[in-house]
């Protein structure tokens, strides 16, 4: 690597400042509270019997007050007699093993001592109908023998397709209570057709299942619960596309048009379902989505996230990441969800560089910056947590002509390793 250091060492790196990045954001304040209202508005508990044996399906996603969501729905099924167990309903993610879907949880919070309720976890799926194509729709076979089913998801938009029903409580039906079988059922004919797939297969699952109701989740633009709502089964396919609506008017956005260089210091699937949400860098793995995220020329990854324990899914859209990421690489679990979808770009290596320097280094020597004293350059934690960012010195006057934008630091030097 003597070259590539000797290439790189004078490549100038600018000063940043902290900014903060203003978004209308409604919160909840007391999720507990919203879970039981939004229960009793909808009127579903009267659905539950007295020993009825009820399935709480639980995701994979990094949900907000996701510990908070399960427990509350628990206390509202013992309290009408219900008996409450914890599925697993996160596809092929895990590793696509039942010990390895219940670390998940476990990683997001969700234990049974959280919970208040055993969590039962298999990778065993029914076949409960097909699709006139032939595609066959399964479900988990524990939620299948249980008296009645509930599901919790935030809607959210998909990172690989677009249309009315995108990620939530539809697609957590079939994708994520489908298991591994499902899951790969359901990416068989690729993203193209998974706007019209979701809802096709969620009719089925919900007329041969016992689900009740989904409690849905809608996050504002840092992350915290902006709406909760029960949603009875029979109306999911009306109601879903509204959220959805909502939730994509709440989502977080760099406020910055173009960029040339943006450094991502950590992804992970706790993050994102493709590690970094394209929705704000704008990196797509497929065709199929409708997007306005700015137009950036290089993106560095700096790091993983503990959550995601070691699987890398989306680093493959990134333009430059780190040695370090690349030794925490378990490469099992991303080629295990790659496999599941049938996209392979958030999988592939980008250029890797021995230092988190030299790879920013790296960035800033290709982004093809008229002059790179003058690189337009943006620093995040992460794609979801985009309150207060980082800018460099030549963005300073975009910042201070923007009435939605706080700058709250002088530009200092940037520590890197």
């Amino acid at each position: 690597m003597k070259k590539v250091e000797d290439l790189l060492c004078n490549i100038p790196i600018p000063k940043m400042a902290k900014v903060r990045q203003n978004f209308f954001a409604p919160e909840i304040e007391d999720t507990a509270l919203a879970v039981h209202t939004a229960i009793k508005t909808a009127g579903v508990l009267s659905r539950i019997k007295r020993g009825d044996r009820v399935a709480i399906a639980v995701g994979s996603r990094g949900v907000a007050d996701i510990p908070i969501l399960v427990r509350e729905v628990v206390n509202a099924v013992k309290a009408v007699g219900g008996e409450p167990f914890i599925v697993p309903a996160m596809g092929s993610h895990g590793g696509a093993t039942a010990a390895g879907q219940v670390e998940v949880l476990e990683h997001l919070g969700v234990t049974e001592q959280s919970a208040g309720a055993p969590i039962r976890s298999s990778m065993e799926v029914v076949e409960i109908g097909r699709l006139p194509k032939g595609l066959p729709v399964f479900t988990d076979k524990l939620a299948y023998q249980s008296d009645k089913i509930i599901v919790i998801n935030r809607i959210k938009p998909h990172t690989a397709f677009s249309g009315p029903i995108e990620s939530g409580l539809m697609k957590m039906v079939t994708i994520g209570l489908g298991k591994h079988k499902g899951a790969d059922a359901a990416h068989a004919y690729g993203f193209k057709f998974m706007a019209e797939h979701v809802p096709e297969m969620a009719k089925i699952a919900l007329s041969k299942l016992p689900i009740i109701f989904g409690l849905a989740s809608i996050e504002n633009a840092y992350d915290r619960p902006a709406k909760i709502i029960a949603v009875p089964a029979e109306d999911m396919q009306h109601v879903e596309p509204q959220l959805l609506l909502d939730a994509k008017s709440f989502m977080p956005r760099l406020l910055f048009d173009p960029i040339d260089v943006l450094i991502v210091d950590e992804v992970g699937k706790d993050i994102s379902g493709s590690g970094m949400d394209p929705n704000i860098t704008g990196r797509f793995n497929t065709p199929y989505v409708q997007s306005k995220a700015p137009a950036i020329s290089r993106i560095v990854v700096l790091g993983l996230t503990e959550k995601t324990q070691g699987n890398a899914l989306g680093i493959g859209p990134a333009d430059v990441i780190t040695r370090k990421l690349f030794d925490e690489i378990d490469w099992e679990k991303g080629y295990m969800n790659a496999f599941t979808s049938t996209v392979l770009t958030p999988v592939k290596v980008p250029m890797f560089l021995p230092t988190e320097t030299l790879a920013v280094q790296a960035a800033v020597r290709t982004c093809n910056a008229f002059d790179m004293r003058q690189v337009r350059m943006v620093r995040i934690k992460n794609t979801l947590e985009l309150k207060h960012i980082w800018i460099s010195e030549s963005m300073l006057p975009d910042a201070l002509n923007s009435n939605d934008i706080d700058v709250i630091s002088e530009p200092v030097v940037m520590q890197f390793s």
